[in-house]
């Protein structure tokens, strides 16, 4: 199941904006743009459907409560809107709509409430609220259908398929000094710290397989480098990844991940994320820490890796190496712009000029990127002066 359209209002940086998403979506724009904000509408859905609970207002505290997420340019009605439509692939007929408005109660404790939910299957609606034991039971509205496993069993494959969502944006320090930081992990872990028990949980052979085709990639990214492996401490049982890099002494070149550059580790967490699941993946500049010999061919490898898994990735980037990939479609952009009050989110193919020029062999680096840098910008070199 794909992402097909996301409607949004009120949501951070972007007050009205509706937008379709192919099967791998590229999503630009300039920095604080919005295009973390994007991506956490797929996280927020995610964590109301949490598996360890939660649900809408454990999401809602997550993200600093619901004043911090609803739109600053959002005057008249103070809601939140996300309307989302799911299909089976891209060229289903059959879907899947969820739509949420959220509010707060009018006095009191002023908690986050449902205003509205609804959903439909293929036009046919079998969810609205409010409805009848909401309006005799206000306290229902503190949270949503969505989460509630006695309520969602008519459109619980909706459910699975946020709660499934995956976000890996590793921070190589996180994970190379996991134990010296011991900090708190969030939940999902997002930022790779506690991504090696994750690869220990993974079942030996299919642990094993991932590990194998990370291991080619890298033989080719990563200069001497002959072999990956999973291994755990005897003393500690701590898990480890170790490679082994071409050394004049037999079997002397073995280095564990505190010894990875960080762009070896952000290589491996992608592939990883990459081969994991077939959920809907989010990917965060997946080009820091690369060369840009490997950035430049990141688009292919994801299109290759996902058609094989049917499974859509959305990715977040400013790079001009990997939007060089010329098999890069207009459909697959998605451009946010800041040039009013706040940010709007548009589909390449709906924008006549850079459309032309991709359709004319530019690639989306050469047609898009230059619309994402900041007015001016000529003299940010002159602030010392």
């Amino acid at each position: 199941m794909i992402v097909s359209s996301l409607k949004l209002r009120n949501w951070r940086n972007f007050r009205s904006s509706e937008i379709s998403l192919s099967q791998r979506t590229f999503v630009l724009g300039a920095n604080a743009a919005g295009k973390s904000n994007l991506l956490d509408v797929f996280r927020f859905l995610r964590d109301i459907c949490s598996s360890q609970g939660g649900g809408l207002q454990s999401a809602l505290q997550l993200r600093g409560g619901f004043s911090k997420v609803r739109c600053l340019s959002a005057r008249q009605r103070p809601y939140i809107e996300i309307d989302i439509t799911l299909k089976a692939s891209s060229d289903s007929e059959d879907s899947w709509r969820y739509r949420l408005s959220i509010t707060q109660e009018p006095r009191g404790f002023r908690r986050p409430i449902v205003e509205r939910e609804e959903v439909y299957k293929n036009d046919e609606r079998i969810l609205k609220r409010p409805n009848a034991d909401d309006d005799a039971d206000p306290e229902r509205l503190i949270q949503t259908h969505l989460e509630q496993v006695n309520d969602n069993v008519k459109f619980r494959e909706i459910s699975r398929f946020f709660g499934a969502i995956t976000y890996l944006h590793l921070v190589p320090q996180l994970l190379r000094y996991a134990d010296a930081i011991s900090g708190r992990i969030i939940e999902t872990d997002p930022f790779g710290q506690g991504f090696l028990e994750r690869v220990a949980k993974t079942p030996e052979r299919s642990q094993k397989s991932r590990l194998k085709r990370i291991e080619a990639a890298l033989k080719i990214a990563v200069p001497n480098l002959r072999e990956l492996k999973f291994e755990r401490d005897e003393a500690t049982g701590r898990p480890h990844l170790a490679a082994l890099y071409e050394h004049w002494r037999p079997n002397a070149g073995w280095q564990q991940e505190d010894q990875f550059s960080d762009g070896t580790l952000r290589l491996i967490g992608l592939l990883w994320a990459l081969l994991e699941d077939e959920s809907l993946l989010l990917l965060e500049e997946p080009e820091l820490s690369l060369n840009s010999g490997i950035v430049q061919q990141m688009a292919p490898l994801i299109y290759r890796m996902q058609r094989q898994r049917r499974r859509q990735v959305i990715l977040s980037t400013h790079s001009v190496d990997l939007l060089s990939d010329k098999g890069i479609a207009p459909e697959e952009v998605v451009l946010l712009d800041t040039s009013g009050e706040s940010t709007q989110a548009v589909n390449l193919s709906d924008l006549d000029e850079p459309y032309s020029l991709v359709k004319a062999g530019f690639s989306v680096g050469e047609a898009v990127l230059p619309k994402t840098i900041p007015r001016q910008i000529e003299l940010f070199s002159t602030v010392s002066d």
